[in-house]
C-alpha cells in the first residue's frame, strides 16, 4: 500500500536523488558479471579466472554452452514439510531429506507449478564452507557455560548439518513525518533545608534541577533501505536478526546455477504482509531518529504520523547454515551466516546445576549469618 503526499520540496527532491544515487551504485555492484560458487568455499568464481579470488582453488574455465546446459540442471526436487510446513528445494541426486528447520522426516514431494511463487532477484552466495561451519559449531558447543548440561559436547550431530538459502524481503522507502511533542529545558535553583546533625539541627544549600517545559512541533523525513525481513517458514525474524548482518553489496542476479548442491527454500511469507512488518521496523526507526534530532536537555509526549512513498521492493536468497539437534527428546538449532561467518543458537539449561548452585548459595548465607550469630553471642 503506499500513500504519496504533496510534491516533495527541494530538499525533499535532494534526498530521492542521494538515494537514487545511492541505488544506482548499489546496481552497478550487483550488475558485474556473475560468477560461479566456488567448489570449494562458494565464493563466485568469475567465469574467466582460473583460480578462485577467496580461497585459490582451480577454476574450470568453462564455455557459455557448457555454462547454459549446466544452468538447466539446476535444483529440481522439492519437498514439503508437514511438521512446519516449509516448502524446500534440494540436489535432484540427494535420495533422502530431512526438514533443516525442525529435524522431521514427514515431508511429501511437490511440484513447484502449484506455489507460484515468484523468482528471487538476487542471491548472495556462500563463502564459508560446511567444514568450517561445522568448526564453528564444535568450538561453539564445547564452550559451555556452567548453568548447562556437561554432557552436551557429547552429541553426535555432524551429519545434520545443513546449507540452505532462505529467502528474505527487502524494502526502501521515503518517510515523511510530521511531529509534535514537548521539548524539556534544566535550570538549577539553590534550596535552603535543615538536617539534624550530631544531634543539632542545622541549616544547608543544596542545588535542585528544575525543568521547563515547551511544546515543539515540525517535519522530518529520510529514505531507509536494506532491512531484511525473512520470509522463511522455519526461520522467524528474531533468529534471522541474530545472524545479521549481510553484505548487500555482495549481491548477485539470481540464476538457478547458485543453488548448485545447495537446499534452498520458497519464501512463506507474502509481499503485502512482509511490508507491514517493515513499515513498523521504519517507523520505529523514524521515531528513534526524531526523539534524538529534537532539541533541549529531555522531551516528552512525542507523536510522530509518518507517511511512506517511493516504496521498492526485492527478493533475496541469503546463504545460512542450519544444525539442528535433540537433547532430551527437545530440539534446539544452531545458526551460521553463510557469508560473514557470524554464529548462534540455542542450548538446554541444565536446571540440576541451577538448582545446586541456588542452594549452595543459601547455604553459606545461612553458614554466614550463624557465624555473625555466634560472635554476637560471645562478645557479650
Amino acid at each position: 500500500m503506499k500513500s504519496v503526499v504533496s510534491p516533495p520540496s527541494n530538499e525533499e527532491q535532494l534526498v530521492v536523488a542521494e538515494s537514487a544515487a545511492d541505488d544506482e551504485l548499489v546496481a552497478a555492484e550487483v550488475a558485474q558479471p556473475q560468477g560461479e560458487p566456488c567448489a570449494a568455499c562458494g565464493c563466485p568464481v568469475e567465469p574467466n579466472d582460473k583460480f578462485c579470488p577467496a580461497c585459490g582453488t582451480p577454476h574450470e574455465v568453462k564455455g557459455a554452452a557448457e555454462r547454459k546446459a549446466e544452468a538447466k540442471q539446476s535444483i529440481k526436487k522439492y519437498f514439503h514439510c508437514k511438521t512446519c510446513g516449509a516448502n524446500v528445494s534440494i540436489d535432484p541426486q540427494e535420495l533422502s531429506y530431512v526438514c533443516p528447520f525442525c529435524d522431521s522426516t514427514y515431508v511429501v514431494e511437490y511440484s513447484p507449478e502449484v506455489s507460484g511463487r515468484q523468482l528471487p532477484e538476487f542471491v548472495i552466495p556462500f563463502r564459508v564452507t560446511p567444514e568450517m561451519a561445522m568448526e564453528k559449531f564444535r568450538a561453539w558447543i564445547k564452550g559451555n557455560d556452567w548453568y548447562r548440561p556437561g554432557d552436551l559436547h557429547m552429541a553426535q550431530i555432524e551429519d545434520k548439518l545443513r546449507g540452505v538459502y532462505l529467502p528474505f524481503w527487502s524494502f526502501s522507502m521515503l518517510a515523511e513525518s510530521r511531529w509534535s511533542a514537548s521539548i524539556g529545558e534544566y535550570w538549577y535553583k539553590t534550596e535552603s533545608y535543615t538536617t539534624m546533625e550530631n544531634g543539632k539541627m542545622v541549616t544547608k544549600t543544596r542545588r535542585v534541577q528544575k525543568t521547563e517545559w515547551w511544546p515543539l512541533s515540525g517535519r522530518h523525513h529520510r529514505y531507509y533501505s536494506g532491512y531484511m525481513i525473512s520470509a522463511s517458514k522455519g526461520l522467524t525474524q528474531a533468529d534471522a536478526d541474530r545472524i545479521k548482518p549481510f553484505s548487500l553489496l555482495a549481491a548477485k542476479r539470481y540464476e538457478p546455477y547458485f543453488l548448485a548442491g545447495w537446499a534452498a527454500e520458497e519464501y512463506q511469507m507474502e509481499i503485502a504482509e512482509a511490508q507491514k512488518f517493515c513499515y513498523e521496523e521504519f517507523y520505529r526507526r523514524e521515531q528513534t531518529n526524531i526523539r534524538q534530532f529534537l532539541p533541549g536537555d529531555t522531551s516528552r509526549s512525542l507523536v510522530v504520523k509518518t507517511e511512506f512513498s517511493y516504496e521498492n521492493s526485492d527478493l533475496y536468497l541469503l546463504p545460512i547454515y542450519l544444525l539442528t539437534y535433540r537433547y532430551n527428546d527437545k530440539v534446539y538449532r544452531f545458526l551460521v551466516n553463510g557469508q560473514t561467518g557470524l554464529i548462534n543458537g540455542d542450548k538446554p539449561v541444565s536446571w540440576k546445576r541451577i538448582w545446586g548452585a541456588i542452594g549452595g548459595g543459601i547455604g553459606l548465607l545461612i553458614l554466614f549469618i550463624l557465624i555473625v550469630l555466634l560472635i554476637s553471642a560471645l562478645m557479650h
